[in-house]
């Protein structure tokens, strides 16, 4: 089998995530900050070790301004819907995942906010300053999208939120562990991103990196293990935001997967992601029918002739190759590409992914040229 898919879920996993999460089943494991016991303390040591490797990954200020979430879909509803206050104006981009889109628009129906779309394309400065209104209050977008892997400057986006006076959310769900990204030197308010993605950990983690330690308000209460006496959530970060059992084995994946990543750098992880799609694009553009998208951060779409991209992900699963067809979640890029009716058979690379990979897939494009 050769696996394609790893902008959805990277596969497989380090060995020593493996390792680190068979371990934390084994011998350890036990419900963190909810006793105190031996078991108990060693899962609250990994889980704030976890903390800590995101934080000198990210430049997160400190371990406590991460808050562990189920995925990022979960850490953005949170860090949007503790941001956006009623009858606001957010700033969003066109390639934004319904992650994104879906929040907003339950909040453009019960807070009457409203938001627009800036275009990824063209001069981004002057894109935001054209969709500032008197009542813009904040930017939510992606850095890097999950269909072309087309970017936007994390610097840019910084720089003019703190100019303005704007909040600023930050999707890194595909940037995380494939671009550098130094918070001490661009600061937003929230940077939300999942683990089991580029940082390899397994499904079931997330995070956001919060600017500040202090709880706003949420949609989320329940047991914390501290304080157990109040009515209200605490007011500091990290527990104010993590109510409930935290999944442990999940959050100790993800430390070791960041863990992972800050030994091979990403410098290297990106070179090696820049070779293997640069190599894949080569030749795919040699197949006619072909139509190739933008590509980035190890992401490659592409239609071939009028075929719907699912029809044509099926025949390369046949092939014994994992690939994604479809709208990704993402309806407003595909909308600007033309391709909104089909989607796009999506080709994601991860670092432990070969060149062989490319050669197969190719190969496998060959038989079905022949085919259909």
């Amino acid at each position: 089998m050769t696996y394609l898919d790893n902008a959805a879920t990277t596969f497989p996993k380090p060995r020593r995530v493996l390792a680190d999460l068979n371990f934390c089943l084994k011998k350890y494991c036990g419900n963190s900050g909810r006793s105190s016991h031996a078991l108990s303390l060693k899962t609250s040591e990994k889980i704030y070790e976890a903390r800590e490797q995101i934080a000198k990954l990210l430049g997160c200020p400190a371990p406590e301004q991460i808050v562990f979430t189920h995925n990022a879909t979960y850490a953005l509803n949170l860090a949007i819907k503790s941001f956006v206050s009623e009858g606001c104006h957010i700033i969003t981009s066109d390639f934004e995942h319904n992650s994104v889109i879906r929040p907003l628009e339950r909040l453009k129906r019960d807070l009457r906010i409203e938001y627009s779309q800036i275009s990824s394309d063209g001069d981004i400065s002057a894109a935001l300053n054209s969709a500032l209104r008197p009542n813009t209050k904040g930017i939510v977008c992606s850095i890097a999208s999950n269909v072309t892997g087309d970017t936007l400057p994390l610097q840019l986006l910084s720089d003019f939120a703190r100019e303005k006076s704007l909040f600023l959310i930050i999707d890194a769900s595909q940037a995380a562990g494939h671009m550098e990204i130094n918070l001490e030197k661009t600061p937003c308010d929230a940077l939300c991103a999942p683990g089991h993605k580029a940082l390899f950990g397994i499904q079931g983690s997330g995070f956001i990196c919060f600017h500040d330690n202090k709880r706003r308000e949420s949609f989320i209460e329940g047991g914390s293990g501290s304080d157990s006496r109040s009515t209200e959530m605490p007011i500091m970060l990290p527990e104010g935001y993590e109510a409930g059992t935290l999944s442990a084995p999940a959050i100790v994946s993800l430390g070791s997967g960041v863990d992972f990543v800050r030994e091979i750098g990403l410098d290297e992880i990106k070179r090696k992601l820049d070779m293997l799609t640069d190599e894949l694009k080569d030749r795919l553009e040699c197949i006619s029918g072909v139509t190739i998208y933008k590509s980035g951060t190890g992401i490659l779409s592409f239609n071939y002739k009028n075929i719907p991209s699912s029809v044509v992900a099926t025949e390369l699963d046949s092939f014994g190759i994992c690939t994604r067809g479809g709208l990704h979640c993402a309806p407003s890029i595909h909308k600007k590409l033309g391709t909104l009716d089909r989607g796009a058979v999506r080709i994601s690379f991860s670092y432990l992914n070969k060149t062989c990979d490319a050669d197969r897939l190719y190969r496998a494009m060959k038989e079905i040229e022949k085919k259909i």
